[in-house]
């Protein structure tokens, strides 16, 4: 496979990282990966390795404040930052790939971000795929917890509020092993503004999601710490899509693409992908 990379204009004139794997031959679809909190395009190699070889091409951005970036870490104006960003990287991809189907697949906060995004640009993609999308405020989070977040978040937009167990990201410990010794992981306590941004977007896409009607997979691990299972169930429940499919994983944590049953979990995607192509 050929890698390429480079850096494009994103929100606020901020130097945006992006990546792609791109097959040898021609190319069957673009996958256009949008990565989770805290994490970056790079750590998606299990879903490259898989379908690069298969004729997919995959691409990949590292959002603002993240990975190869530019941006204060997780700092965010508003949670449009994320996607107004990958408008303009859809763009590009489309025009690098013209006439080519493209999906979208996003992982936990890139789910938010994938499911916010589909309310308002479902006719750009083919189909979506969505890994263990952080939609459903957790039930371990109060109200009360949530107003003063919103009040940090104007007074102290900065301040750190929630810190990811990162023990939850997976059963197998060289991924959790990896994932700490990572440096383009941010490993701080995620900032008051975008905790509220989160909460709120999660909102809008409980109010909205029934505007989707795009064909997608929605992967799940039965035993995510990290992300409410029921967020995934809710999404598949209430979009209008005709054509929609929930994978449900017992046992699996929160990275079902890096989990030890993630073989299974890559083919029912392909299955899925090769069905809609």
């Amino acid at each position: 496979m050929n890698h390429i990379e480079g850096k494009f204009k994103g929100v606020r004139n901020a130097n945006i990282y992006y990546q792609a794997w791109l097959p040898e031959g021609n190319v069957k679809a673009v996958l256009l990966v949008v990565h989770g909190l805290g994490e970056h395009s790079g750590r998606y190699m299990n879903v490259v390795n898989h379908f690069v070889p298969l004729g997919y091409a995959v691409y990949g951005l590292d959002h603002i404040g993240h990975g190869k970036s530019e941006g204060m870490r997780e700092v965010v104006e508003r949670f449009e930052d994320y996607t107004d960003t990958l408008t303009i990287y859809y763009n590009m991809v489309k025009g690098w790939q013209t006439g080519k189907p493209v999906f979208l697949l996003g992982h936990s906060m890139g789910g938010l971000i994938a499911a916010y995004y589909l309310l308002d640009h479902q006719a750009d993609f083919r189909g979506a795929v969505i890994s263990a999308p952080g939609i459903k405020v957790s039930a371990s989070i109060s109200q009360a917890a949530i107003t003063i977040g919103k009040i940090l978040s104007v007074l102290a937009p900065k301040a750190g509020v929630l810190a990811l167990d990162v023990n939850g990201i997976s059963r197998h410990p060289e991924v959790v092993r990896a994932y700490v010794n990572d440096p383009l992981v941010f490993h701080g306590k995620t900032p008051a503004r975008l905790a509220a941004e989160l909460v709120k977007t999660m909102s809008r896409v409980t109010a909205k999601v029934d505007k989707i009607t795009l064909p997608f997979i929605v992967v799940q691990g039965g035993q995510d710490k990290l992300v409410d299972p029921a967020g995934a169930q809710m999404l598949y429940d209430k979009a209008s899509s005709k054509d929609k499919t929930i994978k449900v994983y017992d046992g699996l944590y929160h990275e079902v693409f890096n989990e030890p049953e993630r073989a299974r979990v890559l083919k029912d995607v392909e299955t899925w992908l090769a069905a809609h192509v």
